[in-house]
């Protein structure tokens, strides 16, 4: 397995490449083009807002702006990372077939892709607190962990979908449904006390709520995020990883028979 993350590394600039064309490749055809960076983040709090605050009345003030704002930038790293991470390797067949790469290449630089656009929704999330008037604080030092935890995370969740996309060609269905499901099972755009108490267990073992609290936690509260928990993500999500480079390593004559 050493020879095989050595090799990766060797592709460095392969990975930047894959990760700056990726980047372009998303609004290249747009008019609007890279503003649709921000736009997008925008927008989609813009909508939100207005179908709980002003047409269900569920929520009022500022706080429950900057919540808002902050849940459905981090949810959008999540489920970009994982909408496109389903397709990495079946995607670059052509190419796979014809030249020797790793193929844990490809997931990687899309969790890499997604997480530059993320940088560009905390621009927005910047621009809510400017709008709401809310103070930023110290907690902000806390925010690269809960960027690191996070990426780990997404990167071990990219690695076994690319995967077993490969073998099994339903899991995009199935994926759609599942991140669907982790939409609505996560306070993304409800606050947490909404859920009844013998269902709190739910959110207590849901990492993407844990990641959702985190970030208002430093943003909104200026307080620590569950470090305990986030750790719990962090070693699992590392296993989870080395593992997964392990099976690809073993299996890459399979995956490219397969295709």
């Amino acid at each position: 397995m050493k020879a095989y993350i050595n090799e990766l590394l060797k592709r460095k600039d392969l990975i930047k490449y894959l990760v700056i064309s990726g980047l372009k490749a998303q609004h290249k055809n747009s008019y609007l083009g890279f503003f649709w960076w921000l736009l997008d983040p925008l927008l989609q709090i813009f909508i939100y807002y207005f179908v709980v605050v002003m047409v269900f009345q569920r929520a009022r003030g500022a706080e429950y702006g900057i919540w808002l704002a902050i849940g459905l930038v981090v949810w959008r790293w999540i489920s970009s990372s994982l909408t496109t991470s389903v397709r990495s390797i079946i995607s670059q067949a052509g190419i796979i077939t014809q030249v020797y790469l790793p193929k844990s290449t490809f997931p990687i630089c899309t969790v890499l892709s997604e997480m530059i656009n993320f940088g560009f929704g905390l621009i927005v999330v910047a621009i809510a607190l400017v709008f709401f008037q809310i103070q930023p604080g110290l907690s902000y030092i806390w925010l690269p962990i809960v960027i690191g935890v996070q990426f780990l995370f997404l990167q071990g969740i990219a690695l076994a979908l690319a995967y077993v996309s490969v073998f099994i060609r339903d899991m995009e269905m199935m994926t759609r449904h599942i991140i669907r499901l982790m939409f609505y099972g996560s306070p993304v755009i409800w606050y947490a006390d909404m859920v009844p108490e013998r269902l709190r267990w739910i959110l207590e073992i849901n990492p993407i709520a844990c990641f959702l609290s985190s970030y208002r936690n430093i943003i909104i509260y200026n307080s620590m995020p569950d470090f305990k928990f986030l750790g719990i993500i962090a070693v699992m999500s590392t296993v989870l990883i080395f593992l997964l480079i392990n099976i690809y390593q073993k299996n890459e004559h399979k995956i490219i028979k397969v295709l």
